[in-house]
């Protein structure tokens, strides 16, 4: 006998659609907790040619990732929502002023972590007590492939720079997910409108799609700059510009964001201190002005060395010699991190005698083999 679709989760279901325009969240579709085989099987091979970079945990968890019932056994169905988060104006325009660091658009909010899974939560409460049902929520933190999730369930379709693109909202929105165990009606899976455009794959600084649908974030500045945790390779650091944490220039350009003002009134809001700031500010930062001045924000979680490391090449990039004290004073740092990309830096703001005056008196102190093939490249 097959298996039936109560009324009571019906209703349940049609609350939670309610609920969440309520929150924000007018895009709801339905799929199955089960994802086909192809979508663990390309996560395998992406993770066989090595290009996860050293997200180790990609590789650790990737049993319960190929299919969301690998995860949790007893889920039957995934609803699937997202979160707007459109910015005011064209992104790419901001990479023109070279003396200001570039944060991308979806961390310029406060962690959409904690806003997405908060109205998730509430969602799913809601539904739970009118269903009967069990249910988890996810927002990007645990072993969920919630791009093929998403496109199965009729939110988007994954482009060719294999990010969900939508009809509706465009590239700009997270992915959130509630799985229960109820028995809900599906939605039809939505089809690739992407034509023969590849604007997104043309305009990557860095070159990291080998193929349309195909991501080497060892090559992604947004890897870089957030995921990473050495040194940058010389090979990417003109490429990255002024861009400090995350990159939106493959988002940005794709033609189906004129549609992403249907969400625009629950988009979530960018903070103004952080569209703009400037490099003298940001380079100056020790670990307790890193804090508070990220409070909340997803970019403390890379911490000040790291955030410093990415200021420091859009300074080298940025040709305003006014950096070059900020810079120098960073040869000091106690961070190798910071100190090598201060070399580098500094090499590209100053004069030559300059710099090797610089070399002489840092490169008999160094310890840091890093560091010191900075000095000597």
């Amino acid at each position: 006998m097959p298996n039936l679709i109560s009324d009571a989760v019906v209703a349940a279901l049609a609350s939670l659609r309610a609920a969440a325009q309520g929150e924000g969240l007018p895009l709801v579709r339905v799929t199955q907790a089960r994802l086909p085989a192809r979508v663990g099987e390309q996560l395998q091979d992406f993770l066989d040619a090595g290009r996860a970079g050293d997200m180790a945990w990609m590789a650790e968890t990737a049993e319960r990732r190929r299919s969301p019932d690998a995860m949790w056994p007893e889920a039957t169905s995934a609803i699937v929502l997202a979160q707007a988060y459109a910015p005011e104006a064209d992104p790419l325009s901001r990479l023109e002023k070279r003396s200001e660091g570039v944060i991308s658009v979806y961390a310029l909010n406060r962690d959409y972590h904690d806003v997405f899974k908060g109205k998730l939560k509430r969602l799913a409460q809601g539904f739970a007590k009118a269903s009967g049902a069990d249910v988890k929520v996810f927002v990007d933190t645990a072993p969920l492939m919630e791009k093929p999730l998403a496109a199965q369930a009729g939110l988007g379709w994954q482009g060719r720079h294999s990010n969900l693109v939508s009809r509706e909202a465009g590239n700009w929105f997270f992915i959130g997910t509630i799985l229960t165990t109820a028995l809900l009606p599906p939605d039809a899976p939505e089809t690739d409108h992407c034509g023969t455009c590849r604007a997104c794959l043309d305009i990557c600084p860095t070159r990291a799609f080998p193929a349309p649908y195909q991501l080497d974030a060892r090559r992604c500045i947004s890897y870089l700059t957030i995921e990473h945790k050495g040194h940058i390779a010389l090979e990417f650091r003109e490429a990255m510009g002024n861009r400090i944490y995350g990159c939106d220039d493959c988002l940005a350009v794709c033609p189906w964001n004129k549609f992403a003002l249907a969400c625009s009134e629950a988009k979530l809001k960018a903070r103004e201190d952080l569209l703009s700031p400037a490099l003298t500010q940001l380079l100056t930062l020790d670990d307790g002005g890193f804090r508070i001045l990220f409070s909340g924000s997803p970019v403390k979680r890379i911490g000040r060395d790291r955030f410093v490391r990415n200021c420091l090449i859009a300074a080298g990039n940025s040709a305003e010699t006014a950096l070059l004290p900020i810079v120098t004073g960073l040869l000091r740092d106690t961070s190798p991190l910071v100190r090598a990309m201060a070399v580098w830096a500094h090499g590209k703001l100053a004069h030559a005698p300059e710099h090797d005056a610089q070399r002489k008196v840092h490169l008999a102190l160094e310890s840091d083999d890093s560091v010191r093939a900075e000095w000597l490249a």
